[in-house]
């Protein structure tokens, strides 16, 4: 995988998380419904791995 992908796949994921959140009538800041917590739980694994990614090259 390289560094060009895993930043277009956070973002996407990203992006996806944030269009449920805009139209979901269930999700808060604080509780997401089961597809919500799927979207964020991608979301926020994709961005740590890009976060540790670039740190390690920081290194």
């Amino acid at each position: 995988m390289t560094r060009d992908d895993l930043f277009a796949r956070y973002q996407a994921a990203a992006a996806a998380y944030r269009t449920h959140q805009a139209t979901c009538t269930s999700c808060t800041d604080t509780s997401r419904c089961p597809a919500g917590q799927r979207l964020y739980e991608s979301f926020a694994g994709l961005q740590d791995a890009y976060l540790n990614r670039q740190r390690r090259q920081r290194r």
